[in-house]
């Protein structure tokens, strides 16, 4: 397994798909939708997901919702994440809704499972104290160099950044990043923050996927180009309306190593391959085969795509 790059991933199934006010205050791309079709539609679109993961070896573990009735249940990278001590890690969330779908006793069913973890690292409490960090959504981590790049927001507080990086051994590097580039003018008008950074970036082995143009304030904007340059990885900058596309929106994953597949994937919507210019694929296939998955629904009424529907998993499976 790579120290980068995981070989298998953790889904949660969609149940309770749907429109969420709740968090839509803080997710523009959120649209509300009145089709009565919405959960299954959803749920066609995940199973799409899952045949394109079981196509190129990908491991995955399907998990039902710990709350059947989450509307966000298909993101589950936001509540936990996995690392490769065999540590499990729940995290502090914003809403109410959100926090419904954290399951205290993953540890206990990631083993029923098969897989070894070691313990569980139960950050959650520090919601009640105001620090927000939304996994694996808020922190973008460059695992070798021990980065960790975070777009400052609702979701993401700059405190709660220093204090996990602190106690994982990770250097923060935050920023401001909005939706339209613009410096935020504290009316919501304009400038409006960036949800979560998996939006803005992808780091992958040897790349990195980074919107430049969403980072108003030129300082922060260099210190991000040149913490990724240092850490060796090729920079592929991508606009304001590619990342509104959530083409930031992508992950590498690598088949297990007996597998005679290809030796990496960059998994996408299809809607963000789609806003790809032929330069920037060139650049992208260099590090992997390219596997667009359409997901039009969940994108649009969940507000989220291919990337926050995937908990990396780098914990060891029994013999």
């Amino acid at each position: 397994m790579s120290q980068q790059v995981a070989s298998s991933v953790i889904l949660i199934r969609p149940t309770g798909f749907g429109f969420d006010p709740e968090t839509a205050a803080s997710n523009t791309f959120q649209q509300r939708n009145t089709d009565p079709e919405v959960k299954r539609k959803a749920a066609e679109e995940f199973d799409g997901l899952l045949e394109a993961l079981r196509i190129r070896g990908i491991g995955f573990t399907v998990l039902d919702p710990f709350d059947r009735n989450a509307p966000n249940g298909v993101f589950p990278n936001n509540w936990f994440s996995t690392d490769a001590d065999g540590r499990v890690i729940l995290y502090p969330m914003l809403t109410k809704s959100r926090r419904a779908e954290r399951d205290p006793d993953l540890e206990r069913v990631l083993r029923a499972e098969g897989f070894n973890v070691t313990g569980t690292v139960d950050i959650s409490g520090w919601e009640h104290q105001g620090l927000i960090l939304e996994g694996t959504g808020s922190l973008v981590l460059d695992r070798i160099n021990k980065k960790a790049f975070a777009c400052l927001s609702e979701r993401t507080t700059e405190r709660a950044v220093n204090d996990w990086c602190a106690r994982f051994g990770y250097t923060p590097i935050t920023f401001v990043a909005t939706e339209d580039g613009r410096i935020p003018d504290g009316g919501g008008v304009r400038g409006i923050p960036v949800y979560h950074t998996n939006v803005v970036m992808s780091i992958g082995e040897t790349f990195a996927v980074v919107c430049l143009d969403a980072m108003p304030f030129p300082a922060e904007r260099q210190e991000v180009q040149e913490e990724l340059v240092k850490s060796g990885k090729e920079v592929i900058a991508i606009g304001i309306e590619q990342m509104q596309h959530f083409l930031g929106n992508m992950l590498q994953l690598k088949p297990s190593q007996n597998s005679p597949l290809a030796a990496s994937y960059l998994f996408l919507s299809e809607t963000a391959f789609l806003q790809l210019r032929p330069e920037q694929r060139i650049a992208l296939q260099k590090h992997g085969q390219l596997v667009p998955v359409a997901i039009p629904i969940i994108e649009a009424v969940g507000g989220g795509s291919v990337r926050c529907m995937l908990a990396e998993n780098f914990l060891v499976r029994r013999g």
